[in-house]
């Protein structure tokens, strides 16, 4: 197979992409069965913030073409935040795909929750999309009466929706950024918690989205690192508080991953050949971290509470 260029004008800019012949590469990083993107089919590119999933390229792959859903969350209703695009889009299909009504909770890109929902529709199910701001306890908690309003119940709340954006210099690193970010990753997190509570019943879950910078730290996402180290020991607290009620809190602990907040928000050497340094030598895509959503939302991973469930291509054991 010859390599093929494709150009694409963006806002004045040529960016040039090539396709590697997927054969030559998977000598170079671990695949599964479906090939998924490597470094070298990640070319440099910078979007703006909040960036579409449509604009990047290559498109994240969320899909779940080759998952084998067996039914696990039949009857369920669960509300995703951050559910319009990346991992919250491949949680949402891949809940759908499983037997659950979605409501996913979008902030700015209308667009992409639009397809998200149309993705979980071919699968059956009902979606509900839902424009909220999860920093404000007020719209957290309309977003949650609309899901049982509409929806009927909620049996699984997953904490997706995060906000980073890298600065190299901590001087760069402003109050305001750093309160969005904590208001955005954490107070978002109990807020959504908060408004919740009263309509989860025994056996419901909440899943929360950590991350390894929050294990291990990133000198360019100080904030965000710190947020999400916060996030796990949310997780493991809120664990033990709801204990007594049967509610379960897990997280989930992704590494590098293929989604929209890559491009916008880091700088653009960090885009380029996105990512190598997990033992998987390449960055995840998000339909490869959903099935750890469903795991945990699942009757499967019923004597699981208050653990954080690493995805993160062996980057831990790596580092």
């Amino acid at each position: 197979m010859k390599i093929e260029n494709l150009f694409r004008m963006k806002e004045c800019s040529l960016i040039e992409v090539k396709y590697i012949d997927k054969h030559k590469s998977r000598g170079l990083v671990m695949q599964t069965d479906k090939h998924h993107f490597t470094p070298a089919e990640i070319p440099a590119q910078k979007l703006d913030y909040p960036a579409s999933q449509e604009d990047m390229i290559p498109q994240p792959q969320t899909d779940l073409s080759e998952y084998k859903p067996a039914g696990k969350l039949q009857g369920k209703v669960a509300l995703i935040t951050g559910g319009d695009s990346g991992i919250g889009r491949a949680i949402a299909i891949a809940y759908a795909m499983e037997g659950a009504d979605v409501a996913i909770i979008y902030h700015h890109n209308e667009q992409d929750a639009e397809v998200t929902c149309q993705e979980v529709q071919k699968q059956g199910r009902k979606c509900l999309q839902i424009k909220a701001d999860v920093r404000d306890f007020a719209s957290c908690e309309q977003a949650v009466q609309e899901t049982v309003q509409k929806l009927g119940k909620l049996n699984i709340l997953v904490n997706n929706a995060a906000y980073q954006m890298a600065q190299s210099n901590l001087e760069d690193l402003s109050l305001e950024q750093f309160r969005e970010t904590m208001e955005t990753n954490v107070f978002g997190y109990f807020y959504m918690v908060k408004a919740s509570l009263n309509h989860l019943k025994e056996a419901d879950t909440i899943i929360n989205t950590g991350s390894i910078s929050g294990q291990i730290g990133r000198d360019i996402l100080v904030d965000y690192a710190t947020s999400k180290g916060a996030v796990h020991a949310f997780t493991k607290s809120l664990a033990a508080n709801l204990s007594s009620r049967n509610i379960r809190v897990n997280a989930v602990v992704p590494g590098a991953v293929w989604t929209p907040s890559i491009p916008a928000s880091l700088p653009i050497e960090e885009v380029s050949e996105f990512d190598k340094t997990s033992l998987m030598r390449r960055a995840a895509q998000p339909e490869e971290i959903a099935p750890a959503y469903v795991f945990l939302a699942s009757s499967d991973s019923s004597f699981m509470t208050g653990s954080l469930v690493e995805v993160t291509g062996g980057k831990l054991t790596h580092r």
